[in-house]
Order: C-alpha cells, then structure tokens, then sequence
C-alpha cells in the first residue's frame, strides 16, 4: 500500500482521543448499539447468502497504450474496472445467444 493512503486522515466527526481515553463503564449502550458478552459472539451465525468474492485468474493481458492510460487516470481499482467491463461484455453477450465471438 502507497504511503499516501496510510498517511491520509479519515474524515471523521468522532472525537477520537475522548473515545481513546474512556473505560468500558463510560460507553453507554442503547438498543441500537447493545452491550455484548463473549457468550453472544460463541452463539453469533455466519448470514446464509454472503458470497466471498471469487479468486481472480492472474493474467498479461496486452492493451492500447492510450485505453490504459485513460483506465489509469480513473484512479484506483483501474483493473477492478477493467474486469466489470469484461464481465458485462460477456454477460450481455451470453444473455443474447451471442456467446460465440
């Protein structure tokens, strides 16, 4: 990771050194953010339906100097992007019977 995102403070309104220096006893719950025991996280269940994200094939894949420098520009997750574009290329593609290129 890029010492420019490590260093960049998160904009925050939380007044994080009076946070830093409360005991548990001052945190104040409520039925919106409820007080838990180790006994609650022992009975805590994994959601049915959260899919991990799937593992991504690593590639050389060669591209027009001016598409990747445009995708670059985007900022980060440029390959993220580069990806979703492919992917509904072939989504669409395979929704059309046009499966075959």
């Amino acid at each position: 990771m890029s010492k420019k995102y490590i260093d960049r403070p998160l904009a925050s309104k939380t007044d994080w050194k009076r946070v830093e220096t409360m005991a548990d006893n001052d945190i104040q719950f409520d039925e919106d953010s409820p007080q838990t025991t180790p006994d609650d996280w022992l009975k805590a269940v994994v959601h049915t339906g959260f899919k991990l994200p799937r593992k991504k094939t690593q590639i050389a894949l060669r591209l027009d100097n001016d598409v990747l420098t445009w995708f670059k520009a985007q900022g980060p997750g440029y390959q993220t992007r580069i990806n979703a574009i492919l992917k509904a290329y072939k989504d669409a593609h395979e929704k059309s019977g046009k499966a075959d290129v």
